[in-house]
């Protein structure tokens, strides 16, 4: 099984962005020795708790402190951007780490409305425009528009030996049906998601059409995720990450991910009870063995070539340590 990491560089409570950013790059470097396939970093505006507002920053700290696993974005949020744009910081990265870049691209906000104007302008008209913006950037980064293009004459230098690979993030048939018209790999985002998953792969498995001679469909499917060495632990930690959730929808996260103890502390009532144990059901949680099982269960389901694994747990120490005991179970090389 290939696993992956996507990372939204969490700030635990009392701790400082630099804090997160530095962890993210511990994360990627602990990944890069259990033997994951990619470390992705996510793109999110102004949600405190986040340090990866800037993703394409991030991947250059990670890519120069790493060696061989791939890095890339999850995702780049396209309807903010000029196709040309997102190319050239893509390919630059691709030349500065040779065949290690992947550049997955996504369609949301990434934050409040107020970010969303502050970002870009007429941002919904380009979330209608996103096929016609993903067929763009897909000939940028391949350097192939027609003669007969008004783009034909220019190219999104630097143009790197490998270009970075393109995937489509998703969580609907109508993401699925994008990526596989284009022959983009396409990354089903279970964790964040209540639609038919399985069906919706298998749709984008019978309309795909390579672009490229030899191409196959790819899939990975993301999951949230927490392991300890007993199932009683893997629950406790899982308390920071699930409570947070709670905190932020009513605006009261704004410090990062609470500790351990003061997640125990926070009182529930009967609205926000059942609205945990339906996020608690989102997540897989467990000690290795029952991860394990739960993982070749949902990787036979969703016929997923690939699990990416995002983990948000307030100590730097339990995310690292859940990554690497999951890795010890699934990966070939531990």
């Amino acid at each position: 099984m290939k696993l992956s990491i996507l990372d939204q560089s969490p700030i635990s409570l009392n701790h400082t962005a630099k804090d997160a950013l530095n962890e993210s790059l511990k994360l990627a470097q602990a990944g890069e020795v259990l033997g994951y396939t990619r470390y992705w970093v996510t793109e999110h505006h102004y949600l405190p708790g986040l340090a990866s507002s800037a993703p394409e920053v991030i991947l250059s700290y990670i890519g120069a402190n790493t060696n061989t696993i791939r890095i890339g974005s999850g995702a780049v949020l396209l309807p903010h951007y000029k196709p040309f744009k997102v190319a050239e910081i893509y390919n630059t990265l691709a030349t500065l780490f040779p065949n290690r870049i992947d550049i997955g691209i996504g369609r949301a906000s990434g934050g409040s409305a107020e970010v969303t104007n502050a970002l870009s302008d007429n941002f919904l008209q380009n979330v209608y425009k996103m096929p016609s913006l993903v067929k763009d950037l897909l000939h940028f980064l391949d350097d192939d528009f027609p003669v007969e293009h008004d783009y034909s004459k220019i190219s999104a230098s630097p143009i790197p030996e490998v270009s970075p690979a393109p995937w489509l993030l998703g969580t609907s048939k109508k993401s699925a049906l994008l990526a596989a018209e284009n022959g983009i790999a396409y990354v089903f985002g279970q964790f964040m998601s209540d639609n038919d998953g399985p069906s919706i792969i298998q749709e984008y498995l019978d309309a795909f059409t390579p672009r490229k001679q030899g191409q196959t469909a790819q899939v990975i499917v993301t999951v949230s995720i927490i392991c300890a060495e007993t199932t009683e632990k893997a629950e406790e930690i899982s308390l920071s990450a699930l409570i947070w959730e709670l905190q932020k929808a009513k605006g009261e996260g704004l410090r990062g991910v609470p500790s351990i103890q003061e997640a125990k502390q926070y009182k529930l009532d009967n609205r926000e009870k059942d609205t945990f144990n339906n996020m608690r059901k989102n997540v897989i949680i467990g000690n290795p063995q029952e991860v394990k099982q739960k993982l070749v269960e949902l990787q036979a389901t969703y016929k997923a070539d690939e699990i990416m694994l995002s983990t948000i747990t307030y100590s730097a120490e339990d995310r690292r340590n859940s990554y690497k005991l999951i890795a010890n179970e699934l990966l070939d090389n531990n």
